[in-house]
């Protein structure tokens, strides 16, 4: 279970991961010898899966975000599919969904040409019988997951 601490230490590593141990205890009312405890057992639960870096999509040549919603006429969910999809470097994510498609996929390229080319590969996965694809023209924002509590221990919410 999580408490107010480990959620402001959350938030915080959301903001800068790169931040020191005695930053992130400052920041949230604990040493840095305790923050760091804290965030070693985080990781241990696996709370924090992973420590990456943010990067501009189009400042390396993938500027160009799609949604592409894939129809099947069988299951999707198997590993033959997450792994055929995995093999496709452009797919950022695929996701198992509810409704018309089985499953959506996150694509990122430089280009709508590119982008046509992970079409034809997406469509060679066995059991794909169709595509919708959305293009994003803007992304007004994307937040990291929300873990329950506002801001700093003790900050108004």
């Amino acid at each position: 279970m999580m408490d107010d601490t480990d959620r402001s230490l959350l938030a915080e590593l959301q903001h800068d991961a790169t931040q020191s141990y005695a930053a992130l205890g400052a920041a949230v009312g604990l040493s840095a010898g305790a923050a760091h405890e804290r965030v070693r057992k985080l990781k241990e639960r696996g709370i924090i899966r992973r420590t990456t870096v943010e990067v501009d999509p189009a400042a390396v040549g993938a500027g160009v975000l799609s949604f592409v919603l894939v129809e099947a006429k069988a299951w999707m969910g198997e590993a033959a599919t997450r792994k055929a999809f995995t093999a496709i470097p452009e797919v950022q994510e695929a996701h198992i969904v509810a409704g018309a498609a089985s499953v959506m996929l996150k694509v990122r390229t430089g280009t709508t040409e590119e982008l046509q080319d992970v079409l034809r590969r997406v469509f060679a996965v066995k059991g794909v019988s169709g595509t919708q694809t959305v293009m994003s023209l803007e992304t007004m924002f994307e937040r990291p997951v929300h873990c329950g509590h506002p801001g700093p221990v003790g900050a108004p919410g």
